[in-house]
């Protein structure tokens, strides 16, 4: 790699570019990964409405791993775990991908794929919470403003599904269980790093992240299921193997690597906000005041937690 680029630390984290400008191809790059996550929540959506949770999501995690796997042996990437370190991927791999994946498929199925966007992009705010009691950071006068920001516009959703269900809105607690493994998960593997760059480490979580899915999708789902997809929903789960989680994950850690964590902090920014337009454009859903309110409180949220102020740059670890 030129030494004008930023490399991959042995921990898996990006270390900074001494490189202060950027291409024009990576801000393309960029804007390609927002739509791509966004738009995903609308596919998800059209996938589930034919196949099984489980079922699906193993199915994207299994061959979008092994995509991923591909390209980094393609690029002479160092792909062997040390032995020393199964565990902790594995726990790794379970907080990040296995729970947060699960919980995630489950909670589309019951509510709109706007508000779903919405409450699964506040992982920070709880990556935050935790990273104090795990980490021992401290939190500034910004962040708590932003985590109060965040919760405010959890409690809008919530007690919006409250009243109109006279019920626990059980699919958007599902949702926000989810948020709060993945931030779990993004919180540990900053306390206990994996021994290898993160490319290598993505493909691993993911891999073994899928295995209890499979398992559960045999047990308790019908494979023969994917005989009957129509044409939509098998192109949602193409999209989901080939954009969401090859391509994504390809460029979330290209974006990594080259950028600075402000600039491609953008992509989380803006994700929520295309999810909840695209339901829109593609399922008809017609989102009401509380998940705009609640929409502009969790960016809030997110600018005030994951943006570094000033020239301090922060080591966020996002998806």
């Amino acid at each position: 790699m030129k030494t004008n680029q930023r490399t991959e630390s042995k921990g898996g984290f990006p270390l900074r570019s001494a490189r202060n400008q950027y291409s024009s191809g990576l801000l393309v790059l960029l804007g390609g990964l927002t739509l791509a996550w966004g738009f995903n929540f609308t596919a998800m959506k059209v996938a589930l409405s034919e196949i099984p949770p489980l079922t699906f999501r193993s199915i994207c995690l299994f061959f979008g791993a092994l995509t991923l796997f591909a390209l980094l042996r393609l690029r002479g990437q160092r792909l062997i775990l040390p032995k020393h370190q199964w565990g902790r991927l594995i726990i790794l791999a379970i907080s990040n991908i296995t729970c947060f994946h699960i919980l995630l498929v489950f909670g589309l199925t019951m509510i709109p794929s706007g508000r779903v966007a919405i409450l699964a992009f506040t992982m920070p705010v709880w990556a935050t919470i935790l990273s104090v009691w795990i980490l021992g950071d401290h939190l500034s006068v910004r962040k708590v403003a932003g985590l109060a920001l965040g919760l405010a516009g959890i409690v809008l959703l919530l007690g919006e599904g409250i009243v109109s269900l006279r019920a626990a809105p059980v699919g958007a607690v599902l949702v926000l269980v989810g948020a709060f493994c993945w931030g779990f998960g993004t919180v540990l593997q900053k306390r206990y790093p994996v021994d290898m760059p993160i490319s290598s480490y993505t493909a691993w979580i993911m891999l073994l992240g899928s295995v209890p899915m499979i398992i559960g999708a045999w047990l308790f789902e019908n494979p023969r299921a994917l005989l009957d997809v129509t044409f939509w929903p098998g192109m949602a789960l193409l999209y989901n193997v080939v954009i969401a989680f090859a391509f994504a994950q390809w460029a979330w850690l290209k974006l990594a690597i080259l950028l600075p964590v402000s600039v491609s902090s953008l992509s989380t920014l803006m994700v929520p906000v295309v999810g909840v337009f695209s339901g829109m454009l593609f399922l008809n859903e017609r989102p009401s005041w509380t998940e705009y309110g609640a929409l502009v409180m969790v960016l809030g949220s997110l600018i005030s937690v994951i943006m570094p102020s000033g020239a301090k740059q922060a080591d966020v670890g996002l998806r």
